[in-house]
């Protein structure tokens, strides 16, 4: 008897294709951290969700164990990817587009049609 994933809200069997990745650099346009930018650091495809550094601090209060300190720590949390735009080259959010150059699908900017790498 097969396990069957977690469909999470999608409820399709392939998590969606998404508009940002891992490296890309991207701006919050919506919530309490409205306007600022940072490095993608995780993408999880199933939950449309992204962790982006510097934006979504919480704080985790952690006991101590043999090998590290315990503490209150802050560290990014996870945001929903529809509150995210890519940044162009220019500094600029821009929304993502797909096209195919030279046999491979690739993504561009919508704004100046640059091909983002």
């Amino acid at each position: 008897m097969a396990i069957k994933r977690k469909e999470y809200k999608t409820g399709k069997r392939f998590a969606p294709k998404l508009h940002i990745k891992k490296g890309d650099t991207v701006m919050v346009i919506s919530g309490n951290d409205k306007g600022k930018t940072g490095k993608v650091l995780r993408v999880f495809p199933r939950k449309g969700t992204a962790i982006v550094e510097g934006c979504n601090i919480v704080t985790k209060h952690r006991k101590p164990t043999q090998t590290t300190d315990g503490g209150r720590f802050q560290e990014p949390a996870p945001l929903h990817v529809s509150k995210l735009m890519v940044v162009d080259s220019t500094g600029t959010p821009t929304r993502i587009g797909r096209k195919v150059v030279d046999g491979k699908l690739v993504r561009y900017a919508k704004k100046t049609g640059e091909i983002i790498g």
